[in-house]
């Protein structure tokens, strides 16, 4: 999914009073962390994961892995701070501005 500049900001936005609730660690990303990503994506839309410091994976890669398996879309990807977005399919709460 491509973002306009608005929507980005938008969702930069709601994500930036967010705290990480995924934390990718030195076992990097497993099948059964993506499962739970998926899981919190299905519920919440956007959510914001943290690369710790003993991860040695590129967070911009990791963040393109962990978007295509979720089929979710990244939003930004600042540091070591990453912002995942899809749409509810069933109940939207979040409405991007057009």
């Amino acid at each position: 999914m491509e973002f306009t500049s608005k929507q980005r900001s938008y969702l930069k936005g709601l994500a930036s009073t967010e705290d990480a609730i995924f934390q990718i660690g030195k076992a990097s990303i497993t099948p059964t962390m993506i499962q739970a990503i998926d899981d919190a994506i299905e519920k919440r839309e956007l959510i914001k994961l943290s690369v710790l410091k003993n991860c040695m994976d590129d967070p911009r890669e990791l963040a393109d892995i962990i978007a295509e398996r979720t089929h979710s879309s990244v939003v930004i990807v600042i540091g070591k701070k990453i912002v995942l977005y899809r749409p509810n399919k069933k109940k939207p709460k979040i409405v991007l501005p057009k």
